[in-house]
């Protein structure tokens, strides 16, 4: 039992960071980035003695802790489009204004914001490529899909992240 627990904290202090930051790119908050890190090393530690204990463990983290944050932005998007759908017709409930728009994305920073509009199956790969330097074979293996996948995915990221921030600063 004991040794489990030391390889538990072995793999807890050389992933907690890389998982929190990995999160808190996808998420955009960082309470949310926590509480999702924290679920999957809960996870990990549920399943310790099925699951590897080496490198591959950053692996099986990683895809744990994007599939709860893509549940989060699923839950995010289904909860949105119901508060949208029950104040829609009231008066009250306008949309953002544009000021508002601009001074939230001033906040969160323009990169940040445009980052977050993107789908997350395209997020996910351009946050690990761009901001962990993940290469093309360590972000596959991560996201269960090919190379060549990976690099149109990052591909198609690019190109529209650099679309959302030309049409911000030439509209914003």
């Amino acid at each position: 039992m004991k040794d489990l627990q030391q390889i538990f904290r072995r793999v807890y202090d050389e992933n907690y960071i890389l998982l929190m930051r990995v999160v808190f790119r996808i998420t955009g908050r960082e309470d949310l980035a926590e509480e999702i890190v924290q679920e999957a090393m809960i996870k990990y530690y549920e399943r310790i003695q099925q699951l590897p204990h080496d490198e591959t463990a950053r692996y099986w983290l990683l895809r744990v802790a994007r599939n709860l944050a893509l549940n989060y932005d699923k839950r995010r998007k289904r909860e949105s489009a119901i508060h949208q759908n029950i104040f829609q017709d009231q008066s009250n409930y306008t949309t953002e204004s544009s000021d508002t728009r601009f001074l939230r994305s001033v906040e969160a920073g323009l990169v940040q914001e445009a980052l977050m509009s993107l789908p997350f199956n395209l997020r996910v790969p351009l946050v690990l490529k761009e901001y962990f330097n993940f290469n093309y074979a360590e972000i596959a293996e991560t996201l269960h899909i090919t190379e060549g996948n990976v690099k149109v995915r990052i591909h198609r990221a690019r190109q529209s992240l650099a679309t959302r921030l030309k049409q911000e600063v030439i509209h914003g």
